[in-house]
C-alpha cells in the first residue's frame, strides 16, 4: 500500500514541507476543501517534488466541469502525469449556505458531472466533438482557441468521494477511482463499500483492475506518553466531528452506533464543541480510528487495509513531526 499524506501548509511553506515529506519516504500528498484553496498548493508540490498529487477532495457541485477540466489538466502537464482529480459532492448545507450553489440529487449530478469533465477530456485528448446534454450541464462549444490539445501522459484519472452506498456503486461505474472517507471501519468496508464497488463494475462491464481504492483513516500518532494525551485528543474530536454529520451515520450504524450521531448532532447545535470529543469513548476510538506508536499504527493499518486499499490516505488531526511520519512510512514499506 502507498502512503499519501494530506499537505496541510500555508503556500510559502509547501515547497519545503514536500521535499521534507518525500525524504520521509511518503508516496504522495493530497490536499482537501478546508480553510485554504487546494488547487494552488498541488503547483508548488508538483515543482518541488516527484510525489503522486491529488485533490481529496475537490467540491465539485459549486465548481463548473470546464473549469475542472482545465485546472485538472494543466496540473497534469505540470506534474507529468503524477495527477489524481478527487472530486466529492460535500452535503447540503454547505452547498447552499456556503458556497451558495445547487443541491439537487447529489449522486445524479456527480454522476453527470464526472461524465461532463471526461468528455472535455475526451475532446482534448482525442479529438472528439464535444456534446454534453444531460440534466445539470450542457457544453457543445469547443474551438481551437480554446482546446489545449493532447497530453503525453493523457489525461488525469478521476476519482470520487464517496461513503454511503449509492455514491459508492455511481463512483465503480463512472471513476477511475473511490477515495474512501476517514470514517469507516474493516466491517463497513466488507460490508457496503466493496459490494458496492462490485456491483457498480459488474453494471459498467468493467474488471476490478481498472478501479483503484484510497482509503483513510484517522490517525493518532504518538512516540511515547508524553505525547500521547494529544494525539487521542485529536483523534476524538476528528472522529466526533465526522460522526455528527447524518451522511456518515452508515459507518455507525454498521456497528449498532447509530445513536451516536444524534449526541454528537446535539452537541455541535448547542454550541458545545468542547464536550464532543468526550462522547467518543475508547470501543469507538479504537474501531473506527488508529492510535499508537509508528509501529502500533502501522500494523493495524495493514491489517485493516492490507488487500484492500491501493492507497492510504489518514488524516492525522494534531501536530506531528516529520521524524515520526518517516518511521511510520518505514514500517508500512517495510
Amino acid at each position: 500500500m502507498q502512503l499519501h499524506l494530506r499537505l496541510d501548509a500555508d503556500l510559502p511553506d509547501v515547497a519545503a514541507r514536500v521535499r521534507a515529506l518525500e525524504e520521509a519516504g511518503v508516496d504522495g500528498v493530497y490536499t482537501y476543501e478546508g480553510n485554504r484553496d487546494l488547487l494552488y498548493p498541488l503547483v508548488l508540490a508538483a515543482e518541488h517534488s516527484s510525489l503522486q498529487l491529488a485533490t481529496n477532495v475537490a467540491i465539485a457541485l459549486p465548481r463548473s466541469p470546464m473549469h475542472l477540466a482545465y485546472a485538472a489538466y494543466d496540473l497534469q502537464r505540470f506534474s507529468q502525469g503524477r495527477f489524481v482529480l478527487g472530486l466529492g459532492s460535500q452535503i447540503r448545507p454547505h452547498i447552499e449556505r456556503r458556497f451558495a450553489a445547487r443541491w439537487d440529487k447529489p449522486v445524479a449530478q456527480m454522476r453527470e458531472l464526472t461524465r461532463a469533465v471526461q468528455a472535455v477530456f475526451a475532446c482534448w485528448h482525442e479529438g472528439r466533438p464535444l456534446d454534453v446534454r444531460g440534466d445539470y450541464y450542457t457544453m457543445n462549444l469547443m474551438t481551437p482557441m480554446f482546446d489545449p490539445g493532447p497530453l503525453e501522459w493523457g489525461p488525469p484519472p478521476i476519482w470520487l468521494g464517496a461513503l454511503g452506498p449509492r455514491m459508492t456503486r455511481m463512483a465503480a461505474e463512472v471513476a477511475d477511482g473511490l477515495f474512501v472517507h476517514p470514517f469507516n471501519t474493516p466491517t463497513f468496508l466488507r460490508a457496503t463499500t466493496l459490494p458496492e464497488v462490485d456491483a457498480g463494475l459488474a453494471a459498467a462491464g468493467r474488471a476490478r483492475s481498472s478501479f483503484s481504492l484510497g482509503v483513510g483513516a484517522v490517525l493518532g500518532l504518538y512516540r511515547d506518553e508524553r505525547d500521547r494525551d494529544a494525539a487521542v485528543q485529536g483523534a476524538r474530536f476528528n472522529l466526533a466531528f465526522y460522526g455528527s454529520t447524518p451522511a456518515y451515520k452508515v459507518t455507525l450504524d454498521a456497528h449498532g452506533w447509530g445513536d451516536l450521531q444524534g449526541e454528537l448532532a446535539r452537541l455541535i447545535r448547542e454550541g458545545r464543541w468542547a464536550d464532543i470529543g468526550a462522547a467518543v469513548d475508547d470501543e469507538v476510538l479504537h474501531t473506527i480510528g488508529v492510535v499508537g506508536t509508528p509501529t502500533e499504527v502501522a500494523a493495524e493499518l495493514k491489517a485493516r487495509y492490507d488487500g484492500l486499499a491501493d492507497r492510504l490516505c489518514p488524516s492525522i488531526p494534531h501536530a506531528v513531526d516529520i521524524d515520526l511520519l518517516a518511521e511510520l512510512a518505514d514500517e508500512l514499506h517495510g
